[in-house]
This record gives C-alpha cells, sequence and structure tokens, in this order.
C-alpha cells in the first residue's frame, strides 16, 4: 500500500492495494490475449475474465450473468440513462437533487432529447426520502436514479424503502427502472443489491483500492444498449475489455465488499470489523470538531443522526476560512483533503449543498474529509490538531 497516512480525500481516489495490482498485473501478462478469440490464448484470457465476473458475483452475493464491466462508475451510471433513448416514446427519468454529476450531468442532456427530467428534493439531512419521491412519480415515470451514499456529506440514502415504494405503486402495472449509484457505498457500508426492487447500480474500482478505468454495473434484467459495438459484455458494453481491471477489481471487492446479510466466509467480511472501527474514528472527530466554536458540521444535525451518514465521509465548514483556503492550508501541512466531488472541483457552485439549502457561506466554507480502510485513528487525531491550529489562527480561541 502506498504511503496514505495523512491522505483524506478517499472520496475522490483511493491509493490503491499494491498487492492485489501487482498479482493481477501478473496474472494478465501470462494471458495477454484477446478475450473474443477463440484460440487457446483467448480462451485463456476468457477464462481469466470469467473468474473475475464470478469471484465480483460472489462477493456482491448476485449472479455472474448480472456482472458487467464498464471504464468506470460514470460509465455505469450512464449506461442505463442512456437505454431510454431506445424507448418508442418518451417520458419522464427522476433524478435526486443530489446526484454525482455522472448522473446529473446526462440526465441534464436528456432533455435536449425531449426527456422531461424532474429533481427530487433532499430534505435537511440530505436524505431523499419515499415520500419525495412518491409526489414526483407519473404514469409517464420510466427511470428513477437515486445514489445510495452521496459523495459529499456521506448521507445514506433509504434505498431498500424506495425500491419498496416503487414495487407498490406500480403494482400491475409498468413499473420505472430504479437506477442506484453505488460507488461510495461499496466496501463502505453494507449492501444488498439483490433487493428485488433494484434494477441496476453503478460500482468504481479506484474507490475501493483497485486501478481507475475499471467499473462494474450491476442489472437485473438486460437492457437495450443505446451505444452499440463488438458485442462485448453482452452488448451492454462494447470495447475489448480491461482484463487486468476486471481481475483487480474483482480482488478487492472479496477483500472489502459488504453484504447487508453476513454470511460465514471471513474473507469476504474481513473489512466488516473496520465499518465498526472506522464509525468509531468518525465518532471521535466530529466530536472533536464541534468543540471548535468556528465549525459548522454539514448538514448541522448530523451529531444527533449519525446512522443516517456513512462513517467515511464528513462535511464541515469553519468560519472566516474558505473552503479552498483550508485546503492548502492543510496541504502545507501535508494533510491531504479536498471541498467537494473531485468531478465537481473545477466547477463553480455546489449543487448537493445548495439542495439542502445550506446558506452561501456555509457553501463557501466547507470542506470534505473522506477516510478508507487503511485511516488510522492516530492519522485522524494528527488531522484534528492540524484543523484545529489553522481555525485558531484564522478566528482565535
Amino acid at each position: 500500500m502506498n504511503n496514505s497516512e495523512h491522505y483524506f480525500d478517499w472520496a475522490a481516489t483511493s491509493p490503491a492495494d499494491d498487492d492485489i495490482l501487482r498479482e493481477s498485473l501478473e496474472l494478465t501478462l501470462q494471458s495477454w490475449g484477446n478475450p473474443s478469440s477463440t484460440h487457446s490464448v483467448g480462451k485463456q484470457a476468457k477464462k481469466l475474465l470469467d473468474e473475475a465476473r464470478e469471484r465480483c458475483a460472489k462477493a456482491m452475493n448476485v449472479k455472474a450473468e448480472n456482472i458487467f464491466f464498464t471504464s468506470g462508475g460514470t460509465e455505469s451510471d450512464q449506461i442505463p440513462i442512456l437505454s431510454m433513448l431506445n424507448k418508442p416514446s418518451k417520458g419522464t427519468i427522476l433524478i435526486s437533487s443530489i446526484e454525482h454529476p455522472a448522473v446529473r450531468e446526462q440526465a441534464e442532456a436528456m432533455k435536449n432529447c425531449g426527456w422531461n427530467v424532474a429533481s427530487i428534493p433532499a430534505d435537511k439531512n440530505g436524505i431523499i426520502t419515499p415520500e419525495a419521491v412518491e409526489k414526483l412519480l407519473t404514469s409517464d415515470t420510466m427511470l428513477v436514479c437515486i445514489m445510495a451514499v452521496n459523495n459529499e456529506t456521506g448521507s445514506i440514502q433509504p434505498i431498500y424503502e424506495i425500491a419498496d415504494l416503487l414495487l407498490e405503486h406500480y403494482a400491475g402495472k409498468r413499473k420505472p427502472k430504479f437506477h442506484v449509484d453505488c460507488v461510495q457505498a461499496a466496501g463502505k457500508i453494507p449492501l444488498n443489491i439483490s433487493h428485488k426492487g433494484i434494477d441496476s447500480a453503478a460500482f468504481s474500482s479506484h474507490k475501493i483500492c483497485g486501478p481507475r478505468g475499471i467499473g462494474i454495473l450491476y442489472l437485473k434484467d438486460p437492457l437495450d444498449p443505446f451505444l452499440r459495438g463488438g458485442g462485448q459484455e453482452k452488448g451492454i458494453r462494447s470495447g475489448t475489455e480491461n482484463i487486468f481491471g476486471a481481475v483487480a477489481f474483482s480482488k478487492c471487492l472479496k477483500r472489502y465488499y459488504l453484504r447487508t446479510i453476513i454470511l460465514d466466509d471471513d474473507t469476504v467480511y474481513s473489512s466488516y470489523s473496520q465499518y465498526i472501527k472506522q464509525t468509531e474514528t468518525t465518532d471521535s472527530f466530529l466530536k472533536n470538531l464541534s468543540s471548535l466554536n468556528c465549525c459548522t458540521i454539514i448538514p448541522p444535525t448530523r451529531m444527533e443522526n449519525k446512522e443516517l451518514f456513512s462513517p467515511y465521509v464528513v462535511q464541515a465548514a469553519f468560519s472566516k476560512i474558505p473552503g479552498n483556503v483550508m485546503l492548502r492550508a492543510l496541504d502545507s501541512k501535508g494533510f491531504y483533503i479536498s471541498t467537494g466531488s473531485a468531478c465537481s472541483s473545477k466547477k463553480a457552485g455546489r449543487p448537493v449543498l445548495e439542495a439542502m439549502h445550506i446558506s452561501p457561506d456555509l457553501r463557501e466554507n466547507s470542506v470534505r474529509f473522506s477516510f478508507g480502510p487503511h485511516t488510522t485513528q492516530t492519522a485522524v487525531n494528527e488531522l484534528f490538531e492540524a484543523v484545529k491550529e489553522i481555525a485558531t489562527a484564522f478566528n482565535g480561541k
């Protein structure tokens, strides 16, 4: 593992697990053929790819036939959205007001194709409630997109309750597809994507110590892809497969993925104790931050509703310190954080915080601390001391 002791931007990307990448690279150097080729070299590569798919499926407790490899979380989010363009008639797409740009920007582009796109409002905690979803459901709603864990605040969305709502609301009728972005949830909180109301889900390798450029799209049922090509991945995602990425991602899922139902498989659940440990570490960090008069946890109600948030993401604002100033001050001390989504870092505005009705001053001063499986209590304590020193310099005692 790379030296990442004071790295607190895991929600943007994670340092890779060296042992997994080296082992996966060695395997793919030995099986370098094109898995679509029918000769023995191609068959050897296909066997490696099939084994990776099976490993992913076992970790996620789904069937291998439901796993499709993509180039990353963005593509895994966009395939279900773009598939709507093949529908014989246009309808409505509902997305949460706190979605990642991978969903939000693609949904916005669908408007240019004649689709109606509606935003589901979040409550003060940044939660999309089933009631908020139900208010916007119509007879022509064809797709609903809601992320499992928000990448800026860590708010955990009630995806299972929303899935159940959709099943009940459309009982006996055509139900809209329900897509879940699980990029910030995989390996961080327990997941059950085989829940009967979830139709598709997106995952990204580089968020859980794997390589960049590889993702997974879970599909409960086949869909008609808008983009076509050579027919790889059963036509869902054409293009020669990234075997190295698939193998490495599968090994990371085996190491870190958490299911909602704990089985007797210590290998799969090796990270469950880490989840409990991180919860304790984050609780301590939140208490320390709350002791600073100049600090506001976002949302301010998080301390009373900690069960609604992933322990791997914390958003906070500091009076008199713009977020980019805090980022640079910590960077100069060797601590690495962000001001929000890495995919939005060059764009003005904070759509997620705006959707939560966070005041402009707090939005400007907010920063994100995000953690991973290799984050230690000692490192987090040192982070707080650095934050406290900077906050005191700007605000006094």
